[in-house]
């Protein structure tokens, strides 16, 4: 005789109802509409230099959408990502249809109220980006802190204005510790020295 488990089916339904809830609530990229357009100051393979090149970034909203279109803007999101042949067999920057799991872009670049005018901010690349293939992506998300149009710097291919970005190299990491290691030395040989020419003195005078 078969026994059936009190509540079992209850659990299902709860498992089920929570994963519809989970993706209605999701925000899939290919649901976007592209109402940006963007532009970014490097040029198709320019070469950048992390913490220390600029890049600037303007932005505007297409005006083959109807204006009413993006009366449920409320805030904008300018992000560095990476470019696809960045991402290939590397996991931790895989390309995904929803947004919350979508691991594309991953460097803030500005995030600002939307407006419909001067949409235009320069950015110095920070230090620790690592060095690989980029575009830039702007996102508009509503009152509600949930993405509803796109823009990017690229074509859909993401084939056209990719720069790269260069780290910049340990060596100025090592000579910063070297030269913070030798000031330190120096101040405590100065007070080594001090101590060891008063103490001299006291002798002198004991005698």
């Amino acid at each position: 005789m078969e026994m059936e488990l009190p509540g079992f089916s209850f659990i299902v339904f709860l498992l089920l109802s929570c994963f519809a809830t989970s993706s209605q609530g999701a925000i899939s990229f290919s649901s976007l509409q592209r109402t940006r357009i963007l532009t970014t100051s490097p040029s198709q393979g320019q070469v950048l230099k992390a913490g220390e090149d600029k890049i600037t970034v303007t932005w505007s909203y297409n005006t083959t959408y109807q204006q009413a279109t993006d009366s449920s803007y409320k805030r904008i999101k300018v992000k560095l990502c990476y470019a696809p042949i960045s991402q290939v067999d590397r996991v931790w920057r895989k390309i995904l249809d929803s947004l919350e799991k979508d691991k594309t872009c991953q460097f803030k670049i500005v995030a600002k109220p939307y407006s419909l005018s001067n949409n235009c901010f320069t950015w110095t690349t920070e230090r620790d980006i690592p060095t690989t293939t980029y575009i830039v992506r702007a996102y508009s998300y509503n009152s509600a802190g949930k993405e509803v149009a796109f823009g990017q710097s690229t074509d859909a291919h993401k084939t056209i204005n990719l720069f790269e970005i260069r780290a910049t190299s340990g060596c100025h990491t090592i000579i910063d510790i070297a030269a913070a290691c030798l000031s330190a030395f120096s101040t405590v040989s100065l007070f080594g020295f001090f101590y060891l020419e008063k103490r001299k003195a006291k002798s002198i005078q004991q005698k």
